[in-house]
């Protein structure tokens, strides 16, 4: 997929590539050694995801822009991506049709949002309209959210563990916060709840968040 895109960013646009990484961590260690004019960031990463790179990117750099590419066609996604401080967000499967123009707009300091996921909700959001407070989703750090997640796809608190490269210990305590900021009980309660809220990635060998 990276290697694709890059051909396509080099063919399309004549961009140069100044680095490629496989994870969160990866950009920003790589961001100590170029500036970019705009970085393109996966939501689904080991180690660290694409929201938490984003945010930590932000805090940083800025004024450097960043595009998320996403198999996630999930309106709550794209606000978190903003609200991380994303001024992109593209399907992979609108890749070639809106990469050229969405860096143009970016670079220029605009926001775009694939119109394969912009709907009331984002639309809403980037009027800057507040939506109604209710997502008991937004209590959740990034941590527990990704925590969450590979919870209801079906991993143990080892996989989780290895996964992320935290303790198996860790992964507990996160659990713990999870079920008292959402008021679960139990293991199947917190797979119901992330079911519910279209929790389950579906990308490739995935998970992002």
């Amino acid at each position: 997929m990276r290697r694709g895109l890059a051909s396509l960013l080099k063919v399309e646009l004549a961009a140069e590539i100044v680095a490629e990484v496989s994870d969160g961590i990866g950009a920003l260690e790589a961001l100590k050694q170029v500036t970019p004019d705009v970085v393109l960031m996966d939501i689904s990463m080991p180690h660290m995801n694409g929201l938490e790179a984003t945010r930590r990117i932000k805090q940083k750099y800025p004024a450097i822009p960043v595009l998320i590419l996403s198999m996630y066609n999930n309106p709550k996604l794209v606000i978190r991506a903003l609200e991380a401080g994303a001024s992109g967000y593209i399907l992979k499967e609108s890749m070639v049709e809106e990469l050229t123009l969405a860096l143009h707009t970016m670079i220029e300091g605009g926001i775009f949002i694939s119109s394969l996921v912009l709907g009331v909700e984002v639309e809403t959001y980037l009027a800057g309209v507040h939506l109604p407070e209710m997502n008991p989703l937004q209590a959740l750090t990034t941590r527990e959210w990704e925590i969450l997640q590979l919870l209801a796809e079906g991993k143990t608190a080892l996989q989780i563990a290895q996964s992320l490269v935290i303790s198996v210990n860790t992964v507990y305590t996160h659990q713990k916060n999870i079920k008292a900021k959402l008021g679960l009980r139990n293991h199947a309660e917190m797979v119901r709840f992330a079911l519910e809220h279209d929790m389950i990635t579906r990308d490739e060998g995935s998970p992002p968040m």
